[in-house]
């Protein structure tokens, strides 16, 4: 394993001075699975923290968590974590432990972490070291707990979320009595901090897997965002929908750019259809105003999560929309343009191919639709069209010279952007000067 000098700097003043010490955590993990570079290097040693902090007097020092076991050294500007061998006591609120236990055997430290695949050390005279069967769930793709999984879920209910990420990013399968437990302790995501839950669940749904989590544990995600359950084999009754409300949702999230934005907006676009739904005397199902009830939702669903308001505005935004007629007609696509901008316009184009996308084959042939709208966005964009009242060839001033006043001067000039959009006249100050008075003759 090829370590960066700050490191090996660590390794060899640790064992200078008579301890052990192995690098633990992510960083091993990885190294295993496809040896792919590291991002956080963390060290384990049977050294107690002031122990540590006395071998690197001398560089910066932060007492991270001393309680724990754990000081960060900087050398040479590269943060490292250095914490004792330990166990933990009793976890009373389900999160953290109460209180910790220093010990001098590495294999104790191992035994009391989440996953087999995190459970895993390494130094480089004795390569990696492996109790749990760590390296042997990485060759099986298999998320496995350490030891009992009910026990090390009631420790830390966040683990239970970590294995359905670990499963959606590294697209694993999470083991069967991991999985059994993972739904048996599910309410005690219930005490977890939104701001911790949105982590993980935003990283799940970005990666590679998420379709396959999604499928297999509904129940689990429904305890942060119990607004999904409606969803779960929830029947259309529509020729346009092969899928349940749920299945359509996945087969949404599966075809649209993993990005946070977008994923989220394909997650929630429709979770406001099982309260609208009726059935037609034909037996069609309908969803009226389900767009509306959806973008209500969704916007409780965000701030309940404490996403950061830029990013709720752009996902409420696409779910408010993504149901709204589109056609590949320049007009109103410069309307799309001028009211949303262009990266909200391509962001709604993509949810509308990929909600096509998970409807039934009759709907397949708007993606065509979709991709000539795409082509004609970069088209009306190269010739650098008016989208906005600032890139008017007019403002404010020139109304006034023709004498409007007040409020008029902004309807006026709405009116001459509104004109230009619709190509009625080009965004030429000769010609909107001629407009506006023209609007101000027949007032």
């Amino acid at each position: 394993m090829k370590l960066p000098p700050q490191v090996n700097t660590a390794f060899e003043m640790l064992e200078a001075a008579g301890y052990e010490a192995y690098l633990v955590g992510g960083a091993v993990r990885d190294y295993v699975r496809d040896n792919s570079p590291a991002k956080d290097w963390d060290i384990t040693t049977n050294a107690l923290p002031e122990q540590v902090e006395e071998i690197f007097t001398g560089y910066h020092l932060i007492e991270t968590g001393l309680k724990h076991g754990t000081v960060t050294v900087v050398i040479d500007q590269e943060p490292l974590e250095i914490t004792t061998y330990r166990v933990d006591g009793d976890y009373s609120d389900h999160r953290h432990p109460d209180s910790v236990s220093f010990t001098r055997s590495l294999k104790d430290d191992l035994e009391r972490r989440d996953f087999t695949m995190n459970a895993l050390a390494y130094n480089p005279r004795t390569g990696v070291v492996d109790f749990v069967g760590g390296k042997a769930d990485i060759a099986g793709d298999l998320v496995r707990c350490v030891g009992d999984p009910d026990r090390r879920f009631q420790e830390d209910g966040l683990r239970m979320l970590r294995a359905l990420r670990f499963a959606s990013v590294y697209g694993m399968t999470i083991e069967a009595a991991t999985a059994a437990a993972l739904h048996r302790n599910k309410h005690l995501l219930k005490g977890i901090a939104a701001e911790r839950i949105l982590v993980e669940l935003t990283k799940m749904l970005c990666a590679q897997g998420a379709a396959g989590v999604l499928r297999d544990f509904a129940d689990v995600l429904a305890v942060p965002i119990p607004e999904l359950t409606p969803m779960f084999g929830f029947a259309q009754h529509n020729p346009h929908h092969d899928k349940d409300v749920w299945d359509h949702t996945i087969a949404v999230i599966e075809s649209i750019t993993p990005e946070p934005v977008l994923r989220w907006a394909a997650l929630l676009h429709d979770i406001g259809k099982p309260s609208c739904f009726s059935l037609a005397e034909d037996g069609i199902g309908h969803f009226f105003g389900h767009s509306d009830q959806s973008t209500s939702m969704a916007e409780c669903i965000l701030s309940r999560l404490r996403f950061d308001n830029a990013s709720k505005e752009q996902i409420v935004r696409l779910v408010r929309y993504h149901d709204m007629p589109i056609t590949a007609d320049r007009k109103p696509i410069k309307r799309l343009l001028s009211k949303h901008g262009e990266e909200a316009t391509r962001q709604l184009i993509e949810l509308h191919k990929a909600d096509t996308l998970g409807q039934s084959a009759i709907c397949r042939h708007r993606i065509a639709i979709f991709e000539e709208v795409s082509q004609m966005i970069n088209e009306i964009l190269q010739e650098e069209s008016c989208f906005t009242l600032k890139d008017l060839a007019a403002n404010g001033h020139d109304m006034m010279t023709l004498g409007f006043q007040g409020p008029t001067i902004g309807r006026v000039l709405q009116e001459c952007l509104d004109a230009v959009l619709d190509e009625q006249i080009p965004n030429e100050h000769e010609a909107l000067m001629a407009f506006a008075k023209d609007r101000q003759l027949k007032s």
